[in-house]
Order: structure tokens, then sequence, then C-alpha cells
């Protein structure tokens, strides 16, 4: 079988890996110049740092090794994988940094207590007269199903920068189902939300140690290790796909530019692009609007910092900075002697403006803004380092996975779609839907 993989971030470099390892004849196309997607590793200060992702699950739901550490366990990572330290992080709240409290689920909480900063969460709004949460098969708004049960303040000061920080967007517009399964199921047969909240943590998988993992040589090492393992693969880099036709039999995907192009016949095509390419090339794949961010790494004087691994901002707060890590505090591997480093976050879904500054500017707004959440002045940067990704992170609104299922439902057995616009945007859930889509057109193929 003769494959085209359409993409070159880490789930086409899945579904590349799983064709491979079956042993299909596969050609990587990617218009970019480098692989790895928003996997990249840079040196900031003399040290790694990262462009945009920083870590992954260790856990997959299901309790077992995520898909990010199977795979690289896979091509040789696994003694190379680090934890970040044991340290908690905080929101951002009337000028005070307060510790995310403990029991809650993406900052729905799971009993009727005080939340630190917050008002006293006495009861349920609404028991909707002893009916489940939800309808099976019902998919809300988290932001609208909080604010119904819970009150504007823990949706606004807790849900809405806790989804913030994973989807730049709002937890009024981003679906229940897509971004926080585990509550949706378990809201389905409870009656209140914090009883559907205990009932989502109580079914977790048993088992302390770190959440999360890295690889002590940065996320670039991940993709480098990865490419080694696709020696028989085709990688054409640099090259856009202009069109995506049925052949005879297969496939035709015409890559290059117009003026040079060339034709590629395939039995078999993934399609590992962001929603919107997808859409261009598949008239039946419906694109999802975008989040951008830009991520300010700032480089400073060592400072003393909270005991913390950093800190995330409600939008009501009126800062542009949505979430600071403290990288070098963080990540033990990652200390520079006499300097301290925080990666500033900017960018909310619906609010582009601040995006537009030059790279001066938002180094400057970083910078204000930190030294503001943080409560005191901070000394100038020697260093900073502005990444933009525009159009970065997928918005899921409800019903999101019925969409994406009558999409899939309507392609031939030979063509998958794979990445963030339908699976997660998490590393883990990036790579199994390359590793399903690799499936899928093996599946179709008769392999």
């Amino acid at each position: 079988m003769r494959a085209v993989v359409v993409g070159g971030g880490i789930s086409g470099l899945a579904a590349a890996y799983r064709l491979a390892e079956r042993g299909a004849d596969v050609v990587l196309v990617e218009q970019a110049r480098e692989l790895g997607g928003k996997l990249r590793t840079v040196s900031v200060a003399g040290a790694p740092s990262e462009a945009a992702a920083v870590q992954f699950l260790v856990r997959d739901p299901d309790g077992g090794p995520s898909a990010a550490v199977r795979l690289a366990e896979a091509v040789g990572l696994g003694a190379e994988l680090v934890h970040p330290r044991p340290l908690g992080a905080a929101v951002a709240f009337a000028g005070d940094l307060r510790p995310i409290p403990a029991g809650t689920l993406m900052g729905v909480p799971a009993e009727p207590a005080p939340v630190d900063g917050l008002a006293h969460v006495a009861a349920e709004l609404d028991r909707d007269g002893g009916r489940p949460v939800l309808a099976p098969g019902e998919d809300v708004a988290v932001g609208a199903l909080v604010r119904r049960r819970l009150g504007d303040e823990v949706a606004d000061r807790l849900v809405d920068p806790l989804l913030g920080g994973v989807y730049a967007g709002r937890a009024d517009d981003l679906s229940l189902a897509a971004t926080v399964p585990a509550l949706a199921a378990t809201a389905r047969r409870s009656h209140t939300l914090m009883s559907a909240v205990r009932a989502a943590l109580a079914e977790r998988p048993a088992g302390g140690g770190p959440v999360f993992t890295a690889p002590v040589r940065g996320m670039g090492s991940l993709v480098a290790a990865v490419a080694a393992r696709l020696s028989t693969v085709d990688i054409r880099l640099g090259l856009p796909v202009r069109s995506l036709s049925p052949g005879s039999p297969g496939w035709r995907v015409v890559v290059g530019s117009t003026r040079s192009s060339d034709v590629l016949a395939a039995d078999a095509v993934v399609l590992a692009v962001p929603g919107r390419p997808a859409a261009r090339l598949l008239s039946t794949v419906d694109f999802l609007d975008y989040a951008s961010v830009a991520l300010v790494t700032l480089v400073l004087p060592e400072v003393e910092l909270p005991s913390l691994t950093g800190f995330l901002v409600p939008a009501v707060e009126g800062r542009a900075v949505k979430a600071a890590t403290f990288f070098d505090r963080k990540w033990a591997h990652l200390g520079r002697a006499g300097l301290t480093v925080v990666r500033c976050s900017l960018g909310r879904y619906g609010e582009s403006r601040v995006l537009q500054f030059p790279d001066d500017s938002l180094v400057s707004l970083a910078h204000a803004d930190l030294g503001a959440l943080l409560g005191r002045p901070l000394p100038d940067p020697v260093e900073a380092v502005v990444h933009r990704w525009g159009g970065a992170l997928p918005q899921y609104p409800p019903g999101h996975l019925d969409r994406v299922a009558a999409m899939r439902a309507t392609l031939p057995p030979t063509l998958a779609l794979a990445g963030a616009a339908y699976d997660g945007v998490g590393i883990p859930a990036c790579i199994r839907s390359g590793l399903a889509a690799a499936e899928r057109i093996l599946r179709g193929w008769g392999a």
C-alpha cells in the first residue's frame, strides 16, 4: 500500500510511524521547512526552551502510559523523560495569587466548601428536579452549565482560566464533552454537578506519581527521534498540498507551487493538518475557529518567585497575560545560574488586538503584567524571545464530537483525518489521533 500523510506535526509523524511500522510505502508532505509543528525546542539564555508545548501527560484516561510516553519509549527516549517539581499552581485574584483548590476538576468544585478567595459555594442553584445534570448524549458549554449550577464567580475565577490555559478559549464557548469528557460522562448519571465531579474524580485510575513529563532535551528531541525511525518514509518538506481528489484507483495528491507541482498517486491518505486547510482540500470537512496566542519568554536577573510552577489569570482581571510559567522553577534541569526564566502566554479567543502589537511591545506588556501580578516591579529582562502561533488552538463548540463523528462517517475507508482539530489539543491526544488514522486506512485497504 502507498500512503500519503499530509502534515508533519506530531499527529502526522505518529501516523507515518505506524504506517511504516506496518510495511506501507509512505510519503509524508509538510508545508513548513521542518517537522514537528508546534513541538519546537529553541535555545534561550544558553539552555533549551520550548517555542510552544512544554510537557505531556504521563497517563492516559485508562490509567496506562499515555500515547506520548509509549511513543517516546518506542523511539528510545524512555530514559530521558523527566518530571516537573511537585509545586502547585495558582490563580490570580484581585492582586493576589491564590492556590488552585484541591478537589476540583478543571476548576469545578466537588464539595460545597469555601474556595479560597471566592464566595462560599453553598449549594447548587438548580437541581433540575432530581434529573441527571445532562440527558443521554447531551452536550453543553462548560461555562453555561457551571454558571447555572454554581454561579458566575466559580465560572469566571476558576473554570474559565483553567480552560483558557489549555485552549486559549472561553468556558462559555467550549464543549463539556470535548474538553472535560470524564465530567460529561458522570454528569449524565449524576443529579448534581458536584456529585458528578466527585464521581469523575473517584473513577480516575489509582496510583500517584507525577502527572506530566517531558524529554530532558526538549520536545524537539521527540520529533527528531520519531523522524529517525522513518528511514523508509519519503519526507518532503516545504511543499504545500494544493489539491486532493479521487484517482483511478485511490487518490491523487497535488503538491508544490503553481509553477512547479507534482502529482502523488496514493492508495490511501491521512490528512493531519488543521481544520481550515483540511476543509480546503476536502469539501465534506467543516473547519473550526481557532485561537491565536503569543508566548513571551523573559530571562530576568535572578528574582524571588512564589513556590509555584506558575499561575493562571482570569479574563475578568483585565490583564493581557493569561498565564505564566516559572520555567526554571518548574523544571529543575533548566535552571540557569543567576537568572530566572518566566514564560507568559497572551491571547484569548476573540481578543486578537494585543497580538497585533510588535514584539518589543509584547515584551514590555508581558513584563509589566507579570510585575503587577506578582505585586512588585521586576528588573528589566536580559533576554526576551517572542513566539507567535496564529490559529494555534482549535475551539470546540458544544456538539463538536458528534460533528467530527458525522464527518468521519462520510469519508471513504482509505481517507482519514487526524490532529487537534478533531481529537484534542494535548500531545497524547494528537499522537492517538495519528495512530488511529493510520489504523483506519490500513483496515480500509485490507492490510
